[in-house]
């Protein structure tokens, strides 16, 4: 896949490793890792891993993206996202766990609203790509979930494992229609030639979300060597059916959820 995009890091990010702490990361503080990325910016994240991963998996929450994430670890925004918090069942199904906030320069309103789709978004993504594989000679995949779908997908369009790019990519709770910027199925998803997986609740009653329009997006993953659609239904559903304790959300079935996408994650080697 041609790299589209190339922008370096600037700053060697091999000194990170030394920051961190010993042993399984879930159980412990969670660390938090700002990279240089590009030109006076910095990316940052919080990182949890087992002792032995088998996958490293990015995780790009919704809505505006902007997690603000304090350097205890804590995060301003953002906490009830539904990958935000299950990061440490992520870790405990035996992966590495990235979860980017917006950029260093992206820490005002709209924080990552209109930046999802930009060149400057891949770069900072893949100096995470990056800095994963230092930590763990192990393939990352890319997650997203609502409007961290656009990240995510629009990330895996451009740039493939052979140009920093990742190795894999699951989606849940697809934007597959919205009026601000192109949503999942409008991009060019013939060009992603990594496994995905997409992941959707049959009850999401969020109106960019519409599952009846999931199969539209699947047709257009003509290139990917596998594919699976994983749908879910049940759980609870309370307040805003966009927000995350909804169905779209996966509210109540997160453990079986975030199991299933592990599991295929790991067995997708």
């Amino acid at each position: 896949m041609k790299n589209k995009f190339s922008l370096g890091l600037g700053l060697s990010v091999l000194g990170m490793v030394l920051m961190l702490p010993p042993g399984p990361v879930w159980a412990q503080a969670q660390p938090v890792v700002d990279i240089p990325t590009r030109p006076g910016v910095t990316q940052r994240f919080v990182y949890l891993a087992p002792e032995s991963p088998k996958a490293a998996v990015i995780l790009f929450a919704g809505g505006h993206g902007g997690l603000q994430i304090r350097t205890n670890g804590s995060f301003t925004w953002g906490e009830g996202n539904f990958l935000v918090r299950t990061r440490q069942l992520f870790a405990k199904n035996g992966l590495s766990v990235a979860v980017v906030d917006a950029p260093s320069d992206r820490q005002a309103p709209p924080f990552l609203g209109g930046f999802r789709q930009k060149p400057e978004h891949i770069a900072d993504i893949k100096a995470v790509i990056s800095w994963l594989k230092q930590q763990a000679n192990v393939l990352v995949w890319l997650v997203g979930t609502s409007m961290g779908t656009m990240s995510a997908a629009f990330i895996a369009t451009q740039v493939g494992p052979g140009d920093g790019g990742p190795d894999g990519l699951v989606l849940t709770s697809t934007l597959v229609s919205f009026d601000a910027g192109r949503p999942v199925p409008a991009m060019p998803l013939q060009d992603i030639a990594i496994p995905v997986l997409v992941v959707h609740h049959e009850q999401d009653g969020c109106k960019h979300c519409a599952y009846r329009e999931i199969p539209r997006l699947m047709k257009k993953l003509s290139s990917t060597p596998k594919k699976e659609l994983m749908a879910f239904k049940g759980g609870e559903n309370r307040g805003d059916p966009c927000e995350p304790f909804a169905y779209h959300g996966f509210n109540g079935l997160e453990n079986e959820v975030v199991g299933k996408i592990a599991e295929w994650i790991i067995q997708s080697k």
